[in-house]
């Protein structure tokens, strides 16, 4: 057995979705279980260098995980030992940060949105192409177990021919006064990057893109439903990006897909995201764990008579979809077959074209709303 280790830089994983995701159940889980094995018996062995611009918070983070940090970003990128840069800053602060590691020659694997706006998205990913690098984006979604049941379905033609997806996503984010906020301020505050269609739209398009086909058109109304939040200090300040997007997708084959985001909704489903597939034989709703089916020859007759109860037992009516494998991590999942991607060449289209499409997306989202008509989506040229 030869081990392989591969140093990757680490932006920004003083964050939540950053440091638990991807750093302890992605890359210091992979260690955990002794690494990654290859087909050829060479086991991946990746090394966190912790990068970020409060010294004290990655200091801590490094030290709590026996890992090396800095706050000089282009120290680590200059260190030839260095393979890949991971990014999972601020939307804001990440096309820079991504074209100096472009520059130096990494690998790259970010987060979404690539960047704030769809020409720097397109720039980046020129960038690496020309450079001859590796590039992935993170989409953890196609990962989960819910959303890899329906995979199944899919490709095991369960749907017959597939209508219609509809989408539900968001819970309510405290405003921070009476209880503390669950999700960052600058989430809130558009000249930060912040705003949910700019969030969520790039995780609609490669969900869409994926499981049912590329997005052609788009009609979409954002607002910000709560203009006045508290930040983590306790101090009030008003709310420039949206909180909720409601949009209509329309895919090629002429299934529609429409999808509700919000940080101002109450839940009350089963999962805080869900997407309901109905097809001619038969429809599912997949969460991110659970998937359910209701198949055409088992599909209730319901009779619409507003005069008296309904005695259809309909949440009883559908079948779950068994599990019949392991789900790891999704995040942990693609890490994987990155590191497999830049280390053996596995296979891997997740790169950040695939991330351009979805900045599209978000950015032709918002003018939709701004201008209160249904949008085209070009396809990207390469």
């Amino acid at each position: 057995m030869t081990r392989r280790t591969v140093r990757i830089a680490m932006n920004g994983v003083t964050g939540r979705m950053g440091h638990h995701q991807h750093l302890v159940r992605s890359l210091l889980a992979l260690r955990d279980q002794g690494g990654l094995p290859l087909d050829d018996g060479t086991v991946i062995w990746p090394e966190p260098v912790l990068v970020g611009r409060s010294a004290p918070r990655v200091r801590a983070l490094a030290d709590r995980h026996g890992l090396t940090w800095s706050t000089d970003l282009d120290a680590v990128l200059a260190d030839g030992d260095v393979e890949i840069y991971f990014d999972a800053q601020v939307t804001a602060a990440r096309e820079p940060a991504v074209r100096k590691a472009i520059a130096a020659g990494k690998h790259l694997y970010v987060e979404k949105p690539t960047a704030t706006g769809l020409a720097g998205a397109l720039a980046l990913a020129r960038l690496a192409q020309e450079a001859g690098v590796k590039h992935g984006v993170v989409q953890d979604k196609l990962f989960l177990p819910g959303l890899r049941k329906l995979r199944r379905l899919l490709d095991g033609g369960f749907f017959g021919r597939v209508l219609s997806v509809r989408g539900e996503f968001g819970y309510w984010v405290f405003e921070g006064d009476w209880q503390p906020a669950q999700r960052p301020s600058w989430n809130y505050r558009a000249e930060d990057g912040g705003g949910i269609a700019s969030d969520m739209f790039p995780h609609w398009e490669y969900v869409l893109h994926e499981l049912f086909g590329p997005v052609r058109a788009v009609q979409a109304r954002v607002t910000t439903h709560l203009p006045r939040r508290r930040d983590e200090s306790g101090a009030p300040y008003e709310a420039t990006a949206d909180d909720a997007a409601y949009a209509l997708f329309e895919l090629d084959g002429g299934v529609l897909a429409q999808i509700n985001s919000s940080w101002a909704v109450r839940v009350h489903r089963d999962e805080l995201l869900e997407f309901q597939v109905d097809g001619t034989e038969g429809s599912a709703v997949a969460g991110l764990r659970r998937c359910r089916v209701q198949h055409r020859a088992t599909t209730p007759k319901p009779v619409w008579n507003p005069d008296l109860p309904s005695t259809e037992p309909f949440r009883d009516q559908w079948q779950e979809v068994p599990d019949n494998a392991e789900f790891d991590n999704a995040f942990k999942a693609q890490w994987e077959l990155f590191l497999r991607h830049v280390v053996a060449d596995g296979p891997w289209h997740w790169d950040l074209w695939a991330g351009a499409r979805g900045v599209q997306l978000a950015e032709l989202g918002l003018r939709s709303s701004a201008e209160g008509r249904r949008l085209p989506v070009p396809e990207l040229t390469r």
